[in-house]
């Protein structure tokens, strides 16, 4: 048995890691800086209630975090620390070099909530990713765009989720009412619990092509393939993922030897050797050309998605990861191809319900809706703007796919007649 540091949950309420840590047998203690964010959620805070201790710092004041962490380790040995939340990665490293416990380190960390550092190290190693500049104000940022010209894509260098993102195609995208570039910085974008953005903007080439992940875990620098997902966007101006299926190793896939090559080149290249990553990157006329690297699981509950489709918890063998224990690859003839289908509100709105369909297939592995009634939604621009999703596991991929598109096709995501919404600021480039 061991026990665990967690650090919050992904997306708030994402319990995922504490059903596999207590699946497992292991104990926990959970270190949030909001707990109360919790404790009104009556699916996760009976888990939590489970943990050895609780540890509740607003502010999440690194002194007396170290401070709270360090007694709980000394009255109970802590093996492992994990966070699945991109803006409290840099803390965990910091944590877990403080326990010697395995862990990328905090330099990595910090590299890799960076993306303009990512892009800065991967340029010194000549792998091939977008032309790229950094803005710190609209000056800066007027002047990039300008040099690297259209088609652009803006993001936050510290962003997580797709979100904040603009992209610019054409001439009239730079029009001041539709993409006010003198206008961006300071952006004071809330990340939550208290983290803001830091205001250096990623400026790159915007690529085309087919939009690939791969999941990898890594023990002492060996990394071990999960699978690819392939990625399908929303139509522009729109940047949210329609869904993306996923394709376990052991399944043919014409582009998978040159992907994984590709993805071990950059892990090593910016250090990353403990834990999972999720390695965005585009399959160009040019080659494979990197996006982000992501030093967690896939995020938005897709981490389950793969459980499914391998017969393994991914959060169970991202546990075993962190206490040093290779992954055991899954049987061949037990993984299926997954399949998630995102659905989304047709015009904005106050979400009154979502109507599923009452399908009883045993492919259908789960159906979730993440928005409550009362909420505001828009078409989807970006991920945060999915109401629910459906996932699909089969063993044919176009069947699979079919099956999550029918479903999303027939829920009906019904808004309040008499609510008006008013559309917020977010820039909306075409």
């Amino acid at each position: 048995m061991a026990h665990l540091l967690i650090i919050e949950l992904p997306g708030g309420d994402d319990a995922d890691l504490l059903v596999a840590a207590v699946t497992r047998g292991d104990e926990f203690t959970f270190l949030s800086a909001q707990l109360d964010h919790y404790r009104c959620q009556p699916a996760v805070w009976p888990l939590l209630e489970a943990a050895r201790e609780l540890i509740d710092v607003p502010g999440f004041d690194d002194t007396e975090v170290t401070r709270r962490v360090l007694d709980a380790h000394a009255r109970h040995r802590i093996d492992a620390v994990l966070c699945l939340l991109d803006i409290r990665l840099v803390e965990a490293a910091q944590l877990a070099e403080k326990l010697a416990v395995r862990h990328i380190s905090p330099a990595t960390a910090r590299l890799l909530r960076d993306k303009v550092s990512v892009r800065t190290r991967l340029a010194e190693r000549g792998i091939a990713q977008p032309a790229f500049e950094l803005a710190e104000s609209n000056a800066q940022l007027q002047a990039a765009v300008q040099r690297l010209g259209l088609p652009v894509l803006i993001k936050p260098a510290d962003g997580y989720g797709s979100q904040n993102i603009v992209v610019l195609r054409h001439a009239h995208d730079l029009d001041p009412l539709l993409s006010p570039l003198t206008q961006m910085l300071p952006s004071r974008a809330d990340y939550g619990l208290g983290v803001v953005a830091n205001d250096r903007l990623l400026v790159e080439r915007y690529l085309t092509g087919t939009f690939f992940g791969c999941d990898t875990l890594s023990v002492d620098g060996r990394h071990t393939v999960v699978g690819l997902h392939q990625k399908v966007m929303f139509e522009p101006p729109s940047f949210a993922m329609r869904g993306s299926t996923f394709v376990p190793p052991s399944m043919p896939n014409a582009n998978s030897s040159m992907i994984v090559r590709y993805v071990v080149s950059l892990l090593d290249a910016v250090g990353f050797n403990w834990g999972a990553a999720h390695t965005e990157l585009m399959l160009t006329a040019e080659g494979l050309h990197a996006i982000e690297i992501n030093p967690r699981l896939v995020g938005a509950k897709i981490a389950r998605l793969v459980s499914h489709s391998l017969g393994q918890s991914q959060h169970a063998r991202l546990i075993a990861t962190h206490l040093g224990v290779q992954p055991i690859e899954p049987e061949p003839s037990d993984a299926l191809v997954g399949v998630i289908r995102w659905i989304v509100a047709a015009q904005p709105g106050v979400l009154e319900t979502v109507r599923l369909p009452e399908w009883n297939d045993p492919r259908i592995r789960c159906v979730e809706v993440l928005k409550r009634p009362g909420d505001p939604v828009w078409p989807p621009f970006e991920n945060a703007d999915r109401i629910g999703y459906v996932m699909v596991c089969g063993v044919d991929r176009e069947e699979a796919e079919r099956m999550a598109d029918r479903v999303v096709a027939d829920a009906t995501v019904v808004l309040k007649a008499e609510a008006q919404v008013q559309v917020d600021a977010r820039v909306r480039a075409c």
